[in-house]
């Protein structure tokens, strides 16, 4: 067999990778306890989501799990801890994929509910539709039995004193200095099924019922077993332009097969000019350098057009990693095959 071909997952492999926000983080705006604090919540997490692939479970469950600790730490904006609009109103957003079959949900804008990523999914399996936004899909929830819960319940410390420095000084919410603490998850389960989520607040001081990229399948949220699953963190405005998540998985998938036509070409041949091997699809996965290449290109475009963030992947090979443009971001990632680590700042990985 050549270098270039390898073994697919037997049946064993599985990975998942999060995010809670990228943008200016870096060590001296950071105390040594807020650190250790931020790390504790991400392993948390990771091992909800690390437990439930590795005892055999769905990746949409190990998602959900992880996104829904990570909804419960006022350390990051989605749910407990959302930043506020203008009118110092909670408006959260969030979206959920199944890449077995396409399947999604997503919510825009609602609040009431304790957990957003639940109302995402539960778009995506108990009604006909996509996306649900404001009251219609704040009465969803309620029908569906979610937890609900009062507006104080969003608020902290933190987010009052953004807020009203935003509204003291007047300025627009595209001048505050961003730390986008949008939350995701993307994991491959044993079965080779992709999943992805996102969660967020949104932006301090939007205005005008603003819905960033977070609920937008394609955007921020995409998954396909064909190719990968990207959850994004970040400038939304920018990820919607370039449609960021759905681009990096349709150039993985676009890619797999021309790097196996690549591959068959090293391949030797017989005294009648035949390949002895004939690289079949399933014996074959694109390197983690091609797969980091395809996110970072597509980050550095992000860039290009004037966006900062990043994103998350899985793909269907057992990978899991990062992109992104801003000096750090909180992540993590864990795979069968023993890696599991999370970080914070640029000069970790």
């Amino acid at each position: 067999m050549p270098a270039a071909a390898q073994a697919f997952p037997d049946g064993e492999a599985w990975s998942i990778a999060i995010h809670g926000g990228a943008g200016t983080i870096e060590r001296e705006n950071i105390t040594p306890e807020k650190d250790a604090e931020i790390r504790a919540a991400l392993s948390k997490a990771l091992d909800a989501g690390f437990r439930i692939l590795r005892d055999g479970g769905s990746s949409m469950d190990a998602i959900t799990a992880t996104i829904m600790i990570l909804e419960d730490d006022p350390n990051f904006n989605a749910g407990k801890g959302a930043v506020f609009t203008w009118d110092k109103t909670n408006e959260l957003d969030s979206s959920i994929m199944d890449g077995s079959d396409l399947s999604a949900g997503a919510a825009a804008g609602i609040n009431g509910t304790k957990n957003p990523i639940l109302l995402a999914r539960a778009v995506k399996d108990n009604s006909p539709h996509v996306m649900l936004s404001g009251a219609g899909a704040n009465q969803f929830s309620r029908e569906q039995g979610l937890e609900q819960v009062t507006a104080d319940y969003y608020a902290t410390p933190r987010r009052l004193e953004q807020i009203d420095a935003v509204l003291a000084k007047e300025i627009s919410a595209a001048d505050v200095d961003y730390k986008f603490g949008t939350v995701g998850a993307v994991a491959m389960d044993k079965n080779g099924n992709m999943a992805a989520g996102t969660s967020t607040g949104g932006m301090t001081g939007k205005r005008w019922g603003r819905i960033g990229d977070s609920p937008i399948i394609g955007a921020g949220t995409y998954a396909d077993d064909r190719s990968c699953a990207i959850s994004a963190t970040g400038a939304g405005e920018y990820f919607i332009r370039l449609g960021v998540a759905h681009e990096i998985c349709a150039r993985i998938r676009m890619r797999w097969p021309i790097a196996i036509e690549e591959a068959q070409l090293t391949v030797p041949k017989d005294a009648d000019g035949n390949y002895t091997y004939i690289i079949h699809a399933s014996e074959f996965m694109l390197p983690d350098a091609e797969i980091q290449q395809i996110a970072d290109d597509v980050i550095a475009e992000l860039g290009e057009l004037g966006g900062d963030g990043g994103i998350i992947y899985a793909t269907p090979w057992g990978q899991a990693g990062y992109s992104y443009n801003t000096p750090g971001m909180y992540r993590g990632r864990a795979t069968s095959e023993g890696e599991k680590s999370v970080g914070i700042y640029g000069d970790e990985d």
